[in-house]
């Protein structure tokens, strides 16, 4: 195996252009990287960047992996033999020696949440998930710390407590916290961002009492005496959410640069934003165009957070951007819980322990919110909106592949490809109909690590198996993108989805859950990759690692086909490329050396001038 720490070197820089003004169409560089081909000629003067003698996957789906790439002007020039594309280079083109590492194309994360990601952490958010804390009273000595570096009345924020790895093996209550911060409202979220537990004095800001009643498919968890617990499942946790401080618009600038210098770590360089408002598109907007980030973000606008949803989709179709770094083209619609021991997805068959969950839209019925899920639907595919729907229950997914043939059946045009988010217990018949009718689906193979050996006293050792059923929908012919659902699972690390897709592994336990739903390599790199670039509708162009392709590429350190699956995970990341530029080099040795970290004033000439060695 290549030894992983001869560090990646770059032989010359470029004299680039601030990021602002690279961010621009492919259009042109594209035609010129077709003409040129694999292994062809000089192009127009060389290109800008090669990588060469490692291993190229391609993921075209006819090319053997090639050993050198070729990019020039923010798009693919050329791929094939290192002997090839020497012959592309000039005295200016930047080249680095992969020593045998593998090089694919930039992840595409299909499902994300950067803003959630960037300020649910230190500094802005206590840290609570499995590798900061290991129970309750760790947690209680965290907000004790916090609250004496606050004044009295400022809330305490926690974010990623999961009651499964908490070694008091419970869910905790307001009386957890309430010895260590009687003054300050607390606020933590569960890893699953489902769940809220907050402290008394925050269900008293909210007037949460125990004759309060829940927002539909919310639960206001009750003691036996009929009290709050201070546990807030689904939308019962609104309710403090409406009462608790929004972060200022400098934290959440400060938030999205770290969640994009976060990927750019882990060799994303597509994420679809999964439900968001027009204030946060515009900010988006802001700082791609001001070289503050580089990232390429499919926007989905949240249905839920539309006062009426036909009007802000209007608007948002007047938002001037440019679509190959910021697609505002889909809807995010919220649909149901998570099979978890919250029990809120809605499924057909009673959970152990009883209960069936339900749908979390807006409704005094069951009725009037499929009414509404229909209405969304429509509104969204009459406008050519693509839509993707949370639905993680069995009868939520039926549910949602109705109201997506409805939709097609009255307006024609299933080239939207409106596709189900998690999908956990879709049926075959659910996933063959959406394979017909080209529907996708965005499943979540950190989770599934993560989760699975809790899962089997909720949903039974079937569907516990069953669970993301990534074998069934590839055989049906479904297209399965697959995505971290960051921050649920903590960082977006698609190397641990690989380890997971490929073994069906617990993190915790090593147990196989569900071993004949495992696939092969290609299948879960395409997941993360080609899939995803398919669900974005910008297949023609980024996704692969072809003559014209948007130079968008992440390297292994290290061969990735000759490391075992349960190995893959800790492959480290050597390098990623978006758009031509290197945005990571682990060579720096500094999580900040991207765009997005760079001063405004130096754009990407000082980012390259200091961001990189020398040779």
């Amino acid at each position: 195996m290549t030894d992983q720490r001869r560090p990646l070197r770059r032989r010359r820089f470029l004299q680039a252009a601030g990021a602002g003004v690279a961010l621009g169409a492919i259009g042109g560089a594209a035609e010129a990287a077709a003409q040129t081909g694999k292994g062809g000629g000089a192009g127009r003067g060389g290109a800008d960047l090669v990588l060469y003698d490692g291993k190229v996957l391609t993921m075209d789906g006819e090319s053997a992996p090639a050993e050198a790439v070729a990019i020039k002007d923010g798009v693919v020039l050329a791929v094939g033999t290192t002997r090839e594309l020497r012959r592309l280079t000039n005295a200016r083109t930047e080249a680095v020696d992969l020593h045998g590492r593998t090089v694919i194309p930039g992840v595409n994360d299909a499902h994300f949440h950067p803003m959630g990601l960037g300020t649910g952490r230190p500094p802005l958010t206590l840290d609570l998930g499995r590798d900061a804390v290991a129970s309750i009273a760790e947690i209680r000595d965290l907000v004790a710390e916090a609250v004496r570096d606050k004044a009295p009345g400022e809330w305490i924020r926690g974010f990623g407590w999961d009651q499964g790895y908490l070694a008091e093996g419970r869910y905790p209550t307001r009386h957890d916290l309430d010895g260590v911060s009687a003054d300050n409202p607390a606020a933590l979220r569960e890893w699953s961002a489902h769940a809220l537990w907050v402290n008394s004095k925050a269900l008293e800001l909210a007037g949460i009492t125990r004759d309060t009643e829940p927002p539909p498919g919310g639960e206001i968890v009750k003691d036996g005496d009929g009290e709050p617990t201070g546990l807030l499942l689904e939308g019962a946790a609104g309710l403090v959410d409406g009462v608790m401080p929004d972060f200022t618009e400098e934290e959440k600038r400060q938030g999205l640069r770290a969640a994009v210098d976060i990927m750019h770590r882990y060799g994303i360089t597509s994420v679809t934003d999964a439900g968001i408002g027009l204030e946060s598109v515009r900010r988006y907007d802001d700082m791609l165009r001001s070289g503050d980030i580089r990232q390429r973000c499919t926007i989905m606008v949240a249905a839920s957070g539309a006062d009426d949803l036909r009007d802000t989709l209007l608007e948002a179709g007047r938002i001037g951007t440019d679509p190959a770094w910021l697609n505002v083209n889909q809807v995010k619609i919220f649909a149901d819980g998570v099979p978890t021991q919250a029990r809120t997805a809605w499924v057909s068959e009673p959970y152990i322990g009883g209960g069936n969950g339900g749908l979390t839209l807006p409704g005094g019925s069951e009725e009037e919110q499929l009414a509404l899920l229909n209405d969304w639907v429509m509104t969204a595919h009459e406008l050519g909106f693509q839509v993707g729907t949370h639905a993680t229950g069995d009868l939520t997914a039926n549910a949602v592949v109705d109201a997506y043939e409805a939709a097609v059946e009255r307006f024609g045009g299933a080239g939207l490809r409106h596709y189900v988010i998690h999908g956990d217990l879709a049926t075959p018949a659910d996933l063959r109909r959406m394979a017909a009718l080209g529907f996708p689906v965005s499943f979540n193979p950190q989770i599934k690590r993560s989760l699975s050996h809790q899962l089997v006293d909720i949903l039974g050792r079937e569907r516990t198996d069953y669970q993301w059923p990534y074998r069934t929908a590839l055989d049906l012919g479904v297209s399965v993108a697959s995505s971290s659902d960051a921050p649920v699972v903590g960082m977006p690390d698609f190397r641990a989805g690989l380890t997971a897709a490929l073994t069906r592994k617990s993190l915790e336990t090593g147990e196989v859950f569900g071993a004949e739903e495992v696939i092969g390599l290609e299948e879960a790199l395409a997941s993360y990759t080609t899939a995803g670039a398919w669900q974005d509708r910008a297949e023609s162009w980024k996704g692969t690692l072809a003559p014209g392709m948007a130079a968008d590429l992440a390297v292994f350190d290290g061969d990735l086909a000759d490391t075992p699956p349960e190995e893959i995970v800790d492959l480290p990341i050597a390098m990623t490329v978006v758009g031509g530029e290197v945005v990571y080099d682990a060579a720096d040795d500094t999580p900040a050396a991207t765009p997005s970290s760079a001063s405004a004033a130096g754009g990407l000439a000082a980012y390259m001038d200091t961001g990189c060695r020398h040779d």
